[in-house]
């Protein structure tokens, strides 16, 4: 019996998608046709999969960590970050307007290949990298020892860099071009959700000492939480700029000259967002019809914002939960089950177009 197989998919550009795991059996060493099979890459995207095939397994976790934590930051907003199942973009047409949701997708999923490149370098799992060669931080303590195997993060911002990328550049756009502005976009937001990984690195330590006294540490370099990532890559998604071309149509600039530059970390934009309050098939939006909202919140998740001015209907659920859990010698723990009604709030039906 065949045990089930997963699909992987990653944004990698406009439209990217990779399957890694519908045929496992190409994963085996020298196995180069696998990267022809791939949907979605670009001409040089398979090429470096063709010098590099042991990362692209690595390449779809980071896929996979990227769009569970996008459908995490988003779970409250009217755009959930919804997948849709069979399209080559993975998010669907949404990805065709040059939105801020187009750019915190870009970035988050540039951040998962950086974090999932860097951890497989740590774990000895790829032939060309293994544990961090960074270098001692100044700040740390002089009798403290820099050492230990860290993960690899120069190794994976250098990879997702020339990987993702890639798909960008491999094409020539001419000056003034919506597909060079938005090429020039998608450039940018890859490079602050890498630097999103890369510019906050943290510093693990481990103590030796007797009776763990920790006198003696050994100290490495380690990847920020990914949830840290996410969160802020929100933020910038929060205060993304809108930007155009120069005057050249070479560059793109803030449109509104009020805000602040965007630098290198900040996220940006060509067009405005849709309001994604009802079901588009044009724009990819899916609607907030049936999501549950929180009646007592004036924040995004509230049924004022979430449900657009339709109203919203109010039904009972039973939730049965642990309760009255006691400890007992030795060792567990005894709990009974209390149930409660909670009131649940849903949006109601869509309003027409």
């Amino acid at each position: 019996m065949q045990s089930k197989q997963h699909v992987i998919e990653l944004n990698l550009g406009i439209s990217g998608k990779l399957k890694l795991w519908e045929k496992p059996q190409l994963y085996i060493l020298g196995a180069q046709p696998m990267c022809t099979q791939l949907r979605g890459l670009s001409p040089g995207q398979i090429r470096l999969c063709q010098l590099y095939h042991d990362h692209m397994p690595s390449v779809g976790r980071g896929a996979h960590v990227g769009i569970n934590e996008c459908q995490w930051q988003f779970r409250h907003r009217r755009w959930n970050c919804s997948t849709i199942e069979g399209d080559s973009s993975v998010f669907g047409p949404i990805l065709n307007i040059a939105s801020r949701e187009a750019a915190f997708t870009h970035a988050i999923s540039a951040a998962g290949v950086v974090y999932a490149i860097s951890r497989s370098c740590k774990d000895g799992a790829l032939s060309s990298c293994s544990c961090s060669k960074a270098l001692r931080p100044r700040e740390l303590m002089r009798d403290w020892i820099w050492g230990g195997c860290g993960d690899n993060i120069e190794y994976g911002y250098k990879f997702a860099k020339y990987f993702v990328d890639t798909r960008e550049r491999d094409k020539n756009h001419p000056r003034h071009s919506d597909e060079l502005a938005r090429m020039l976009m998608n450039l940018h937001n890859n490079e602050a959700g890498r630097k999103a990984v890369y510019n906050y690195a943290k510093i693990g330590c481990k103590c030796h000492g007797v009776s763990g006294s920790c006198s003696l540490r050994t100290c490495w370099q380690q990847l920020p939480k990914f949830r840290e990532v996410g969160n802020r890559l929100k933020d910038r998604y929060d205060g993304a700029v809108e930007v155009r071309f120069n005057k050249r149509g070479t560059r793109l600039k803030r449109k509104h000259k009020k805000y602040n530059k965007p630098t290198k970390e900040d996220l940006m934009y060509l067009k405005e967002s849709p309001d994604y309050c009802n079901r588009n098939a044009e724009t990819g939006s899916l609607g907030t019809v049936s999501r549950e909202c929180n009646k007592s919140s004036d924040g995004m998740d509230g049924c004022k914002l979430m449900c657009c001015g339709r109203g919203y209907n109010t039904f009972k659920r039973k939730l049965a939960e642990r309760c009255h859990c006691k400890f007992h010698w030795c060792c567990y723990v005894k709990c009974k089950t209390c149930e409660r009604i909670v009131d649940i709030h849903t949006l109601s039906i869509s309003l027409a177009n």
